[in-house]
């Protein structure tokens, strides 16, 4: 009698697991790829009775995401439903238990992933708030970004296969980690548009969030909210980081004092524009030039 509880195996899957030789000797050990990098990869459609349980978790991350149907996860002792349009990350070593659903099966892509900065990355982007079903936005790019990655890896285990297909795994987990709307970037009119173009023309003056949203006849609640949800950031925290990448810009490309270049992004005060530029840059300004100009 067949099982009801499935690993793999399911018609038109793709799945490569790398050899642990290979995580060991070629990925792990290498200074750069070790960061990150694939360990398991693959695609199970409609995969009717799929089953795994880890009761003592996983040495890697493993992201899972739905495009159809649905399934149900456990991670310690959460339950979870993950539908289409959604994914989850679970953490490295937390024991769980994922399973199609009976009526509906999920058909899924997921990648399991490790390194020896995992551990900095899981802490860096707060990785319990990806373990419940997260919503993502449906994009083309996400499929082609893993087949880049299948299809190197698939192709076998060379120096330049492995580092193409870890390397693609970067880009990969930002449709996940940051999304961004890129239609921000480009020149759509559209109230976010319009007011990035109006910081940039404004560089040199100090301006409030309500000062930003009257240019676009919005109340500042609305306008912060709809800022961010495009950006990803506050109007006013977006226009000093725009002031201080002009204010790099002009450190490497002029011979201006700091002071002028304080006075041309709009800042009277140098030694605070001093503060901002070292808390958003890591160092003062003279110290950036300095390292700017030795390179």
């Amino acid at each position: 009698m067949k099982s009801l509880k499935i690993k793999d195996g399911f018609s038109g899957e793709l799945q490569i697991n790398i050899p642990r030789e290979i995580v060991i000797n070629h990925l792990r050990k290498k200074q750069f790829l070790g960061n990150l990098f694939i360990t398991q990869i693959g695609y199970f459609p409609k995969a009717k009775f799929h089953y795994r349980e880890r009761p003592y978790g996983c040495p890697d991350n493993i992201l899972i995401y739905c495009i159809d149907g649905k399934g149900h996860y456990q991670i310690e002792d959460k339950n979870h439903v993950l539908q289409a349009g959604q994914f989850f990350i679970l953490p490295a070593g937390k024991s769980h238990m994922y399973q199609a659903d009976v009526r509906d099966p999920w058909s899924i892509y997921w990648v399991h992933f490790s390194g020896n900065m995992v551990k900095n990355l899981n802490k860096w982007i707060n990785i319990d708030t990806y373990s419940i079903p997260t919503k993502i936005v449906y994009d083309k790019q996400i499929i082609e970004q893993w087949n880049d990655m299948y299809y190197a890896l698939n192709a076998g285990y060379s120096e330049q296969h492995l580092a193409y297909a870890n390397l693609c795994l970067y880009r990969f987990l930002t449709f996940f980690l940051c999304p961004v709307n890129i239609e921000t970037y480009v020149p759509t009119k559209n109230a976010v548009t319009e007011s990035i173009a109006y910081m940039k023309a404004h560089i040199n003056h100090s301006m409030s969030v309500n000062d930003l949203a009257l240019t676009q006849n919005l109340s500042a609640s609305h306008f912060t909210a709809l800022f961010k949800s495009k950006t990803g950031s506050s109007p006013i925290d977006y226009f000093i980081r725009l002031k201080i990448q002009f204010a790099c810009q002009l450190l490497k490309q002029s011979d201006f004092k700091i002071a002028e270049i304080s006075t041309q992004v709009g800042y009277d005060d140098v030694f605070y524009f001093s503060r901002v530029f070292k808390k958003i840059v890591g160092s003062s300004p003279l110290a950036y030039r300095q390292r700017v100009l030795s390179k």
